[in-house]
C-alpha cells in the first residue's frame, strides 16, 4: 500500500472481461486521464445530489473534456430519497435527453447516489455503463465497489436492486475534506468491519491510528481506503453475487438494517447502524462461546473510538428487531443467517443461532 499523498494508486476488481480499476488519490476529479478512458461513448449523464453538486460538480466537469454530450441531474440528499421514485427521475432524464445504449452514467456522491445510479444503469435499455465517483468515506471503502445496486423498500433496506458492476471507481481523497464528522464516523464503521472480518493486523493498525483518521490525516485515510478496497476487491472476485464468502461483508448489517428500517431511513446513518450492529454481532458471538470478553471489549472500544453509537434505539423491542431481521436477504429457507465472529479477524456465516440465545442478546443489549 502506498502512503504517498501525491501518487495515486490503482487496484483491480478481477472479474474477467468485466474487471475494472479502483483509482485512489488526491486531485483525480478534474484530471481527464482518470475518467475519460472509462466512458462508453459521447453521451454522459452525471447524477449527484444537492449537497455534493455545489462542491464537486464543476470540478468533475473539468475532467470530462469539451467533446462530450453531458447532462446533469441533481437529486435531493439523504437516505429517504433512495427509492424507486428517484430512479425514475434518472430514467426520465435519460429518455428526455435521447440517450442510447452507449451512454455512461456517472454517480457523484455517497452510497445513496451510487446505489441508485447503478440500479438505473442496470435497467436502462437493459444495461448501460456507469462509473462510481464516491465522495464519502463509506462509499469510497464499501458501497462503490462490488456492483451491488438498488433502493430501499419501506419493509426492508436494499430489497430492490441488481448486481451491476461499474466500469471504474474513482476515489478522490480530497473530497473527504468537506465530509461532516458524523459522516466520517459512519464511514469508519465499514473500515473497522474489514479488520474484524478478515485482517487482524489491519484492525490493530486502526486501533492505533483512529485519532489520525478522525483528524482527517491524509496518509492514514489513504492507507485505510486502499486496504479496505483491496479486501473488498478480493472478496468480490471470489464471490461476485454473494453465494458464499461475500456475505461476510455484511457483519453487523442484519442488526443495522433493522435499526435503519425501524427508525426511518436517514434518522440513523447506515454506518452508525452498522457500528451498533457489529457490537451486537460480537456480543452474540461471545454468547455462543467464540469471542472472549477481552475481544468483545476491544470491539466495543474501537467502535467507540470511531465515534459510533454503542446502544440500540430505545424504541426498539425484541420483536421489532426479529420481525425485520426475518426479511434479511441472506436468510435461506426461513432460517436466519447471521455474520458472526469466530475471533477478531475471522468472520463466519451462521444459520443455527438458538432463538433463545438471540432473544437474550436482544433483551440485554443497551438502549438509548
Amino acid at each position: 500500500m502506498s502512503d504517498s499523498r501525491n501518487t495515486p494508486s490503482t487496484l483491480e476488481v478481477a472479474l474477467g472481461s468485466r474487471s475494472y480499476p479502483i483509482h485512489i488519490g488526491p486531485g483525480l476529479l478534474g484530471d481527464p486521464q482518470w475518467l475519460s478512458p472509462h466512458l462508453a461513448g459521447r453521451q454522459v449523464m452525471v447524477v449527484t445530489n444537492e449537497t455534493v453538486a455545489p462542491l464537486y460538480l464543476a470540478r468533475l466537469r473539468q475532467g470530462l473534456g469539451d467533446d462530450l454530450e453531458v447532462r446533469e441531474l441533481v437529486l435531493p440528499d439523504g437516505e429517504a430519497t433512495k427509492a424507486l421514485a428517484s430512479v425514475e427521475r434518472i430514467w426520465d432524464a435519460l429518455l428526455a435527453a435521447g440517450f442510447n445504449r452507449r451512454c455512461t452514467l456517472i454517480a457523484l456522491g455517497g452510497g445513496v447516489i451510487g446505489d441508485m445510479v447503478g440500479f438505473a444503469a442496470a435497467c436502462y435499455q437493459r444495461g448501460v455503463a456507469f462509473v462510481q465517483v464516491p465522495t464519502t468515506l463509506l462509499a469510497q471503502v464499501d458501497s462503490s465497489v462490488g456492483g451491488k445496486t438498488g433502493v430501499n423498500h419501506p419493509r426492508g433496506k436494499n430489497m430492490i436492486g441488481a448486481f451491476w458492476q461499474p466500469r471504474a471507481v474513482l476515489v478522490d481523497t480530497d473530497t473527504l475534506a468537506t465530509l461532516p464528522p458524523r459522516e466520517l464516523s459512519a464511514g469508519l464503521a465499514e473500515v473497522v468491519k474489514y479488520g474484524l472480518i478478515r485482517d487482524a493486523d489491519f484492525l490493530a493498525w486502526l486501533e492505533a491510528e483512529m485519532p489520525a483518521l478522525r483528524g482527517l490525516d491524509a496518509a492514514a485515510l489513504t492507507r485505510a481506503i486502499e486496504r479496505s478496497c483491496s479486501l473488498k476487491a478480493e472478496i468480490v472476485a471470489e464471490d461476485e453475487t454473494e453465494q458464499g464468502v461475500r456475505a461476510l461483508l455484511n457483519l453487523g448489517h442484519t442488526f443495522g438494517h433493522a435499526i435503519e428500517a425501524h427508525q426511518g431511513y436517514g434518522n440513523w446513518l447506515h454506518g452508525e447502524a452498522v457500528g451498533t450492529g457489529m457490537l451486537m454481532a460480537a456480543e452474540l458471538s461471545a454468547r455462543l462461546g467464540w469471542l472472549s470478553d477481552a475481544e468483545v471489549a476491544r470491539t466495543r472500544a474501537i467502535i467507540a473510538a470511531a465515534g459510533l453509537p454503542l446502544a440500540a434505539p430505545a424504541s426498539m423491542g425484541v420483536e421489532d428487531f426479529l420481525a425485520i431481521m426475518r426479511l434479511d436477504k441472506k436468510n435461506l429457507d426461513s432460517r436466519l443467517r447471521l455474520i458472526l465472529l469466530r475471533t477478531l479477524g475471522e468472520a463466519c456465516i451462521h444459520d443455527a443461532t438458538p432463538t433463545e440465545t438471540l432473544t437474550a442478546l436482544l433483551e440485554a443489549f443497551p438502549r438509548r
